[in-house]
């Protein structure tokens, strides 16, 4: 059975039992600061677990974009190793909310299992929780009742609270869980070994497929437990591994989601997949790792240097390596699998398809930069070589260094060093990453109190469209501490405030008491932000009286009526560029704020001054045209793309969406905006640049954001013609001082080789016989860059010459060592090694090559005594 048939299936046999499809939702993550992916199916709906969203419907199946690259079985250093884990995957899911529970849920799971796909049921083992005394958490007896209603008892295994209990995280909803696990073994191996004993022992042949996961408690801050007041039903089934076992294969990557990508890389690679560990290992990396790295990049996230953008270019540095190391690919190739990939899922995720040449283009650009990173890492690992003493152990400080510094990876320094006979020191590297994580970790750590509940009334939401100020009741609050610093999270019931969303910065403003508080509170809103669904007012202290009082919430309308202008900018560039460029440009990303707005948009070539001026003067166009907003509210989603409406990709949209309309700009947005486009008043790009491979970057100003940027620029203007006496021809006069000055250069550079071929041949009078080979030690005042040239001329010159060059430059002092390279190989000469034990005269620290190296020093003093210490040296050679 083919892949696409086996989650057409699963999907269908949900659907007919009265479940509604619920699309996948990016694998990318927002609004949520506990994790940066989707890394289970239950991540979409953990608002209606939390209870601060109503679903419309009860039950629910879908097919989860899933990513996985830390906790069990999921370390990505170990991705590869084994032949069914992964890290991007695909989540095939059922869902109950407040509907069916213990009893539905089981008997679902094992007719699909063993009637629709006819799985024989001799196969199955199940798992239960038994219970935690030490946690106060009773036994699962009616799901292991349910179970013995079905199937032998000695097919169903009591599971621990690791294997068998669920939690969402440290608080938050949780329940007991039943496995359904699978004995894929050979008649052969299943003698004398019973699989009941193999599950969840990590055997490869006896694995999980489903997982059903019962909520009926919510973990409190201080481990107490609470039942919930509806009871749901959360399911997770490996897509992968169910076809797997359809296909009746012994691996994941056997089956047909993963054989044409694999063909291909070994084809490429001239190797044979199933023939040698390391190279079936690299093709495993590969092929699993570009499904990661595609899928996010499609749904949004480019690789980066922090959040989930590290994560991102991690994972592709880790298969572009693998391909460097085991299948000899020296140049990029990574890019080359998309195709495979948009092929294959085209008609369930046409997102990649969609965005296929923008993905390529990302990752290729992404490959040429680590590929030059590896040639720069070799280079520094010969460096680091040349340093070793004799116990052939290089500092775990260095290799951390070229780990954390050059993004060298640490498994491939104990590679090369290991083909030289040659390690690095673990401990000391593990000690050095230690405090790194150390160092992040108190950096980002965020310590949540528990919610603490005021009124017990709904929670409407954002009312900030219709009204500037709003009277509310407190709903809830919490203590949240963050780099040392106390802050109080506040959720009300209706709010005017605008959450940080779709690229815009959330509002700020004051909190007032009412009239009738004789206390008069006013308390400062510092920012707002969207957290599962919910308004998060951030105040530094919380109002008195919190359940005598409703409070008058203000929003600061004059920043929010710049950055109204800012957003509605952004809908006329983006309309502007499609117009101009094409329609491949997509918004990657924005950032709206009151000063300016950011706009990231996919392109592959630098706009030209030409086509800048183009937009800005369409814009402005728009602008002073003084087009009405026409906003919809609550559109059905398939009739705002039917009125031509520009979804974002990346973003998540429910059934009814908000459409936004200036003329025949036309997106789905949630944000602020002029009632008419004569508000924003002046358009100005400020800057044009490159964000990452095929994405171009905007950023402009607004109103009188726009008018001060051109005051500014008129006054340098104005600067620049005073200093040119007020040329009537700026442009002229340029022209000339530059002209003028490149004449000078050229002359300079003429005088300087000159003078370096005088001082050159006068140093080879200085020259000395010393025990057998030429020695010059001479001392000169020359610029750094100079004294170098002289040294590569010197070891050019002579095959069997030692050169120690001393300078005083910018309050330094600099020694050069050049020995020629015959030198090097008979003494056994080094001269990073030299510099290093001498250098200390002068407080000079440095390094380099055998034949070259460089210190620089402080102590003007320690000169002579640093040059009889290198004679002394010398001799002993």
């Amino acid at each position: 059975m083919k892949s696409s048939e086996v989650r057409k299936k699963f999907i269908e046999f949900f659907k007919s039992k009265n479940h509604v499809f619920q699309p996948s939702s990016p694998i990318v993550l927002k609004n949520d600061p506990t994790l940066l992916f989707v890394n289970a199916g239950m991540n979409q709906f953990k608002d209606f677990f939390l209870g601060n969203q109503i679903i419309k419907e009860s039950k629910v199946v879908n097919s989860q974009k899933c990513l996985r690259v830390s906790g069990k079985h999921n370390d990505l250093e170990e991705v590869g190793h084994d032949t069914y884990h992964h890290t991007m995957f695909e989540m095939l899911g059922n869902w109950s909310f407040g509907d069916y529970f213990k009893y539905e849920a089981i008997r679902l799971a094992w007719s699909f299992l063993t009637q629709e796909l006819a799985i024989p049921p001799d196969q199955l083992y199940v798992t239960y929780f038994k219970g935690d005394e030490k946690q106060n958490l009773d036994s699962d007896t009616e799901t292991k009742k349910n179970w013995k209603s079905i199937l032998n008892e000695d097919r169903i295994i009591a599971g621990n609270k690791e294997d068998n209990f669920w939690e969402m995280g440290q608080v938050g909803p949780c329940g007991p869980s039943t496995e359904i696990h699978i004995d894929l073994r050979h008649e052969s191996e299943k003698k004398g070994i019973n699989a009941r004993d193999l599950v969840n022992q990590d055997h490869p042949k006896v694995i999980e497929i489903w997982n059903i996961v019962f909520i009926e408690f919510n973990r409190k801050k201080n481990g107490q437990l609470e039942l919930l007041p509806k009871k749901h039903v959360d399911t997770g089934m490996g897509f992968e591994r169910l076809c797997m076992v359809m296909q009746n294969k012994q691996s994941t990557y056997d089956t047909d989601l993963f054989q044409d990508l694999i063909n291909y890389v070994a084809n490429t690679a001239s190797v044979k997949y199933g023939e040698r560990t390391n190279t079936d290992i690299a093709i495993r990396v590969i092929v699993d790792h570009i499904r990661a790295i595609v899928f996010s990049i499609a749904d949004g996230q480019l690789p980066g240097n922090t959040g989930a953008g590290y994560v991102i270019r991690r994972i592709l540095r880790r298969a572009v390596r693998y391909g460097y190391n085991y299948l000899g690919f020296k140049t990029p190739f990574l890019h080359n699998l998309v195709d495979f990939l948009a092929k294959q899922f085209n008609n369930f995720f046409p997102e990649i398809s969609n965005q296929k040449t923008l993905i390529k283009t990302i990752i290729k650009q992404e490959e040429k930069l680590f590929l030059n990173t590896l040639g720069k890492g070799l280079e520094l690992i010969k460096v680091s070589i040349n340093k070793l003493n004799d116990n052939n152990i290089m500092s775990g400080k260095d290799a951390f260094v070229l780990y954390d510094t050059y993004g060298f990876p640490p498994d491939l320094t104990a590679l090369i060093l290991k083909e030289k006979g040659l390690s690095f020191n673990q401990s000391e590297f593990d000690t050095e990453m230690q405090k790194q994580k150390s160092r992040s970790r108190s950096a980002s750590e965020i310590n949540f109190g528990d919610w603490v509940d005021v009124h017990s009334v709904p929670i409407v939401g954002f009312v900030g469209y219709e009204c500037q100020l709003h009277i509310a009741k407190i709903v809830k609050y919490r203590k949240v501490i963050f780099n040392d610093q106390e802050k109080y999270h506040i959720v009300f019931d209706k709010t005017p405030f605008y959450p940080e969303g779709g690229g815009q910065v959330g509002d700020s403003g004051v909190i007032k008491s009412c009239e009738t508080d004789i206390e008069k509170q006013e308390i400062i809103v510092t920012d707002t932000k969207k957290e599962n669904n919910i308004i998060i007012h951030i105040v530094d202290s919380i109002p008195n009286n919190l359940k005598e009082n409703e409070y008058t919430l203000i929003p600061d309308y004059e920043k929010r009526s710049l950055i109204s202008r800012n957003h509605s900018s952004t809908h006329l560039l983006h309309h502007e560029l499609r117009q101009l460029l094409g329609d491949h440009v997509e918004q990657k990303g924005s950032y709206i704020d009151s000063d300016y707005l950011r706009f990231d948009f996919s392109h592959f070539d630098k706009l030209s001054a030409d086509q800048i001026f183009q937009i800005e003067e369409k814009v402005n166009k728009l602008v002073i045209s003084g087009l009405d907003l026409n906003e919809f509210r609550r559109l059905e989603i398939q009739k705002a793309k039917d009125m031509g409406a520009i979804a974002l990709f990346g973003e998540k949209y429910g059934n009814n969406v908000r459409v936004i309309k200036f003329g025949n700009s036309i997106e789905l947005c949630g944000g602020t905006h002029v009632n008419n486009t004569a508000e924003i008043g002046l358009f100005k790009i400020t800057n044009e640049s490159s964000v990452a491979a095929g994405v171009r970057r905007i950023e402009a100003v607004t109103s009188s954001g726009a008018i001060n940027f051109i005051n500014s620029q008129l006054n340098t203007l104005s600067e620049i013609k005073m200093l040119f006496n007020n040329s009537d021809n700026l442009i002229n006069s340029l022209k000339k001082i530059i002209h003028e000055n490149k004449e000078l250069n050229n002359l300079s550079e003429k005088v300087k080789k000159s003078n370096l071929a005088e001082l050159t041949q006068s140093m080879f009078d200085e020259i000395v016989d010393f025990y057998g080979y030429k020695l010059l030690v001479s001392e000169l005042e020359v610029e750094p860059g100079v004294m170098k040239n002289i040294c590569f001329q010197l070891i050019e010159k002579f095959d069997n010459i030692f050169a120690a060059i001393i300078t005083k430059w910018n309050n330094k002092i600099i020694i050069n060592i050049a020995i020629s390279k015959k030198l090097v190989a008979s003494k056994k000469i080094n001269a990073s090694n030299i510099i290093n034990d001498i250098g200390h005269h002068i407080n000079a620290k440095g390094g380099g090559q055998p034949f070259f190296a460089v210190a620089s020093g402080n102590k003007e003093s320690g000169i002579n005594k640093m040059i009889v210490a290198l004679k002394e040296l010398l001799k002993s050679f």
